[in-house]
């Protein structure tokens, strides 16, 4: 299977509602690497990179979020940007 590598920005009410911590624990049950970081426009931006099939499932799992969240939109972009750490998923603050 092929690795795909996305930008996920993710719109909502998605800050002060653990979706960062979430989308760490649920990218690394599905093995994927990248990281997440909280945007000053309230946005949550992530970047995902693994095996296609399971990046997509993350991708769908992401309009649901954790249990506060509200999400209203998740925008998915094509990603070819070099990531520093190619071994976990992480969380930036």
């Amino acid at each position: 299977m092929s690795d795909k590598q996305v930008r996920l920005l993710i719109t909502g009410r998605v800050q002060g509602v653990w979706y960062r911590g979430w989308t760490v624990e649920t990218a690394q049950k599905l093995d994927l690497v990248g990281w997440v970081r909280n945007l000053p426009t309230g946005q949550v931006e992530a970047v995902v990179k693994g095996e296609a099939e399971k990046v997509d499932i993350l991708a769908k799992l992401c309009h649901d979020g954790p249990e506060h969240a509200n999400v209203i939109s998740v925008e998915e972009i094509n990603d070819t940007s070099a990531l520093v750490n190619e071994l976990d998923f992480v969380q930036i603050r």
